[in-house]
């Protein structure tokens, strides 16, 4: 796989529908899913920078979470429309950073806010150096 130089796309907005397997009875979205979101936000960032997870683990590095916070400020419901912006916030030498809002396209009202600290390991499982490409101009 060839790598790019830099990443250059620093935000990526996806289109969230929580599915009924995601809700209470009351239609609310649990709070454990949340996480998944932001997974899928991550995930969504990288392609946009042209890459995948799938390839970033065939060359030996892979990403855990070390940190998450998430602030819950109003519920969001079974089957709306919901916009997430995920933002590459800080590169360090072993760690990226990013930053998480789900709000509603139609008011934009924040529902939840969050980070996530992933460290870059290797395939042992050992704290590696970032790749390259990963850090920012900024």
């Amino acid at each position: 796989m060839n790598f790019p130089e830099k990443t250059t796309v620093h935000s990526c907005t996806i289109t969230i529908q929580p599915r009924y397997s995601e809700t209470d009875q009351g239609g609310v979205v649990h709070h454990a899913v949340y996480a998944e979101y932001f997974e899928m936000g991550r995930t969504e960032l990288l392609r946009a920078n042209g890459l995948a997870y799938k390839d970033l683990e065939a060359a030996g590095v892979f990403f855990v979470i070390a940190e998450l916070n998430i602030k819950y400020r109003r519920p969001a419901f079974y089957d709306e429309k919901l916009d997430l912006l995920t933002t590459l916030t800080n590169v360090t030498a072993s760690k990226v950073v990013h930053s998480y809002k789900l709000t509603r396209p139609n008011t934009g009202e924040i529902l939840t806010e969050g980070s996530s600290t992933l460290a870059c390991i290797d395939a042992n499982g050992k704290i590696r150096r970032m790749p390259e490409f990963m850090y920012t101009d900024d």
